[in-house]
Parts: C-alpha cells; structure tokens; sequence
C-alpha cells in the first residue's frame, strides 16, 4: 500500500521537506501503542478532541473508516471534509427576491421591421398566432411604425421544495400601496363629511360636537360604539374577569345558560360573597317597578282605559299612584267597618308567635354578610309532570283501579278514559267482565268435586250429631273409622267412573277434531273476510266521520283465527300481489 506522503501534490512535498526527512518511513510499536493510548484517552474525555482544519473537533467515537481519508483525497491531517457536501457538486437554488419578470422591455426602441418577428407588432419574443394585440390593418411588417416592444426573455428559475409551494413566490409588496391609498381616500372623503356636518350643526351644545367628532376613534376592548344612535353596546366580556361557568363545575349547582352568559343564582354562596346571580339583578330594584307598570297598563287597556307604558309613561305613573291610593283606602274603611261592628282591634297590634315564644321551628343560618348559607332550601322537583290533577270531577287518576284485564277509574270503576265521574252510581252500574283467561276458569270448575263436597257436610253433620249425643268414646271412634272407610270407597268408585269417561271421550273426540277443525277454519276464515272488507269501508270515510273503538273488546285469538289471519293477510312484498 503506498504511504501517506507519495500521496500528497508536488508542492506540498517541497514546502514541508524538512518534516517529512526527519519522518521515519514506517511507524515503530512504541508509536503505534501512544497512538491507541491517545485515541482511548479521548474517547474517556481525558484528552482533547481532535481539530480538523476548519477548527471544528472531531467526535473520537467516529468509526474509523468513516474518519480517515482516501489515499486519493491528498489530506495530511485528520478532517471530515470528505464526508460533507461539496461545494461542485451543490445545486445552486433561486433565491427569494428572484423571479419571473413581467411586462415589456422598454429600454431599447426599434423603428425597422427585424425578420423572424411578429408580422402584427413586430415584436421579437412571439409569432403572428401568438400576439395579444389587436389586429392591425397593416402589420407591422408591411407598415414599419409603431413596432412594440420586446417581452422580457424569461430565465430557468431553479426552485426548491419550499420554493415550489411558496404561495406567495413572485408577488411585489409594492402592491399593497394601491390598497392602502384607496383606503385612505376613503377615509378623506369621510373626514370631509364629518367636518361639513360640524359646521352646519353649530348651534348644538358642545358635549354633542365632541361626542360627534371623537368617537369613532374611540377604541375600547370589548365595546361597540354606534355614531348614529350615541350608545355603547358591550358585546364582549373583559377577559381578565372569571367566567361564570368556572365559579362551580358542579352540574347540580346554579344553572349557567351558555347562551346569554348568565347564572341564576350564586353557586359558592357559603365561600363567595361578591356575586349573587343573575336573578338579583332581574328581580331586584326598579326592575319589578318596571313589571309591575306594565302589568298594570295591561290591565288598564282591558278595562277601556288609552294608556301605554312606552308611549305615555308619565300618564302611566299618575294613573297607578291614583289607583293605589284608592285601593289602600277602600281596604282601610272595610278593615275599620269589620273592627267597629265585630271588634277585636287589640289583636292586630299583638306581635307575631315567634317574638311572644321566642321560639320557631325552622332554621336559618346567616353569613356575616346577612346572605341564607343553610334552611329555605330549594325544592327538589319530583317530576316534570303535573301530579294530582284529577279532570272530569274524578277524584282519583286514571289507572287506580284494575280489574278483569282493564285498567280504570278508582272512585267509579269506570273503564273509558276521560269519562265524566259518576260517584257511587258508577260502582253500583259496574258489569261484572269475563276473566282473562277461559282455560283457567275451566280447570277451577273441574277441580270442584260435588260429591267430595256432599261427604264433607254429611261428615259435619254427623260429626254435630255425635257430639250432641251422650254416646261414649270407644263408639265415637268405631262410627268415625267406619265413615272414612265409606268416603275412601266412594273416592275410588268415582276415580274409576272418571276415567272410564275420559276414555270414551278421547275416543269420540279423535273422529270429531277432524270435522270440528274444518268447520272452525272456515267460519275464521269468513270473518276474517268480513273484517278485511270493513277495514276497507272504514279508510275509505274521512278521518271526523269515523267511529270509535273505545268499547272493543280485546280477546286473545283462537289457533283457527290466527291460521285464518296468515292465510288471508296481504304482502305488499309479493310482486304478484296486483294480479290477484
């Protein structure tokens, strides 16, 4: 492998001769063992880095093939140039200030037709098909006056990635200017107005002229000013207040309405005693004077009386004070004329119960403010609903009462919803209805056992007769072993009979079923014919004109009705519904 200096220029070589004679030609062990310490102690960061020629320090913990240089690459020293970009190699972009010129290239002026230009304007940079001018009677080329001018030639931008997307590559800040001057000739134009209608406004007061000039230059955060109307409307709030719905996070607390932003009520009124509610303000100082004239203008335009609370709120004032002038004495001679013909005036000067015990009932804890922090708490609305409220002189609501599978009326046991009461008389009308389910009465019936119930009374007969009798213990209890002896007799005789009987029937009944299922199939299946035709009858009337069905009565059908109801129903599914 050739060494490091029969790699270096030639005059490299002759400036650093004398280095490179004192330079042994291969390095010994001693050397190669300093080396490797060195190396070692720099990596611990006991020793310096290595400098490359630019000043920078080379990371000792670069691998080693990464930082030596090629033989070819004529480095004497340790560097890591050859691993960054060179600067040939380098694409060089466009910067921002360059772009495509625009316009026309008015420094040079032709007055002879040039061949190879445009037969219409005879500029230089585009053909006759290519030309944005108007055509010309006479081109240029036959005419040889008024040649345009070149377009700027162009130049190949190189952009970047940036430089492709910049959305805002080629426009001239010079541009806004025209913006800028149209806006302030507006706003001249304004100023001159404004001054015109000072001036002719003189005779105004001095606070108007003021307020007139200066303010729509009044800049306020969070305010609206209106010049016309001379108000100021707040349609922000001031961002270093705390907003109302960060007072309490609780969903339980007062109520925020986020579209107003306001809250009824205060929701730390044991720890804040700064804000009490939106509803303090509503209903609070002139606001109820202000819904108590107006409810009285109501009242009064009912009566016949012209007044308005807006239009004429003077007239409105005098009215009420008069009214309740009069009022208070109209109750004053009735209170004098009750206490002169009944007495008892002594009573009404006493003081109220709670002062005389000294005592109450409920209890109210204050802050030191004066504000409820406990007692007179808020109801907790049970319901959205109104409850207890009974229509149709019902005193009880509708399903109070229960019977027979139908809901009613408790106090009249009436079935029909909103029907008028009728009392007791309702109860003494009321028509027993048939069970709900027929197959249970039936086997209640079965389960009766007539001669079972005979035994019963002869055996308490007997057993009331033998204990009128003075008969003697032993012949008591012979007479009552021989009777149940009897009835266990009886008892299997009629189990026997019984079975016989259930015997004969299954037999009869299995020739039967077949014929009475028939029968049953086709008398279902005519009803349900029938039904059908009336439900069409019925949606054909109009909606007023149809009947009620409040008095139908609901049964559970039979297996033929519901076999007669799948074979008669229509599918509207079916596409071959309509040919049917």
């Amino acid at each position: 492998m050739a060494s490091g200096s029969q790699s270096l220029p030639v005059s490299q070589i002759l400036k650093s001769k004398a280095e490179f004679e004192d330079e042994p030609k291969k390095k010994s062990r001693e050397d190669w063992r300093k080396a490797k310490e060195l190396e070692e102690a720099r990596k611990a960061g006991t020793a310096p880095a290595a400098v490359d020629e630019e000043g920078k320090d080379i990371n000792p913990h670069i691998p080693q093939y990464i930082s030596s240089a090629p033989w070819y690459y004529g480095q004497s020293g340790p560097t890591l140039k050859h691993q960054r970009p060179q600067a040939e190699k380098e694409k060089v972009y466009s910067h921002l200030d360059e772009w495509y010129d625009r316009g026309v290239d008015t420094s040079k002026v032709v007055t002879k037709f040039r061949k190879g230009a445009c037969e219409n304007c005879g500029a230089m940079t585009h053909k006759k098909k290519e030309c944005m001018e108007r055509p010309r009677k006479i081109g240029a080329r036959f005419s040889g006056a008024n040649i345009a001018a070149d377009e700027y030639q162009q130049k190949n931008l190189s952009l970047n990635y940036d430089g492709k997307r910049d959305r805002w590559s080629g426009y001239d800040p010079r541009e806004h200017r025209t913006i800028i001057e149209e806006f302030q000739k507006v706003e001249d134009a304004k100023r001159a107005l404004r001054a015109e209608k000072l001036n002719a406004n003189e005779s105004e007061e001095d606070e108007d002229k003021d307020e007139d000039k200066y303010v729509d230059e009044v800049d306020m955060p969070g305010t609206k000013v209106d010049s016309k109307q001379r108000i100021t409307v707040r349609n922000l709030r001031i961002r270093e207040d705390t907003a109302k719905y960060l007072r309490n996070l609780d969903p339980n607390s007062a109520y925020y309405d986020p579209k107003t932003r306001s809250m009824r009520e205060n929701p730390n009124p044991s720890k804040d005693d700064t804000y009490a509610g939106e509803n303090f303000v509503r209903f609070t100082g002139d606001t109820t004077k202000h819904s108590q004239a107006q409810l009285f203008a109501w009242d009064a335009h009912e009566k016949g009386v012209d007044v308005h609370l807006l239009a004429e709120p003077t007239k409105l004032e005098m009215l009420q004070k008069e009214y309740d002038k009069k009022k208070d004495q109209f109750k004053s001679k009735v209170q004098q004329s009750v206490l002169e013909r009944y007495g008892g005036a002594e009573h009404l000067d006493a003081p109220p119960k709670s002062l005389l015990l000294a005592q109450t009932e409920d209890y109210i804890e204050y802050s030191r403010s004066g504000k409820i922090i406990k007692g007179q708490e808020k109801e907790i609305i049970k319901s959205k609903y109104e409850e207890d409220v009974y229509i149709h002189n019902h005193t009880s609501v509708w399903g109070s009462y229960w019977k027979g599978g139908r809901w009613g009326y408790k106090c009249c046991h009436s079935y029909i919803k909103n029907s008028y009461c009728l009392g007791e008389a309702g109860k003494d009308q009321e028509v027993d209805l048939p069970p709900l389910n027929i197959e249970t009465t039936t086997t209640t019936v079965d389960k009766i056992d007539p001669v079972k119930d005979k035994d019963e009374n002869s055996s308490s007969s007997s057993s009331s007769s033998s204990s009128s009798s003075s008969e003697s213990e032993d012949e008591e209890k012979k007479s009552k072993q021989k009777k149940k002896s009897k009835k266990k007799s009886k008892k299997r005789k009629q189990k026997e009979k019984r079975k016989l009987k259930a015997q004969k029937k299954k037999n009869n009944s299995d020739d039967d079923d077949d014929n009475d299922g028939k029968d049953k199939l086709k008398e279902a299946l005519r009803k349900e014919e029938e039904h059908q035709k009336h439900i069409d009858e019925v949606m054909k009337l109009d909606e007023r004109k149809r009947s009620y069905n409040s008095m139908y009565d609901v049964k559970k059908p039979s297996e033929e009705e519901v076999e007669a109801y799948y074979l008669k129903r229509k599918r509207e599914e079916d596409p071959m519904n309509h040919f049917t």
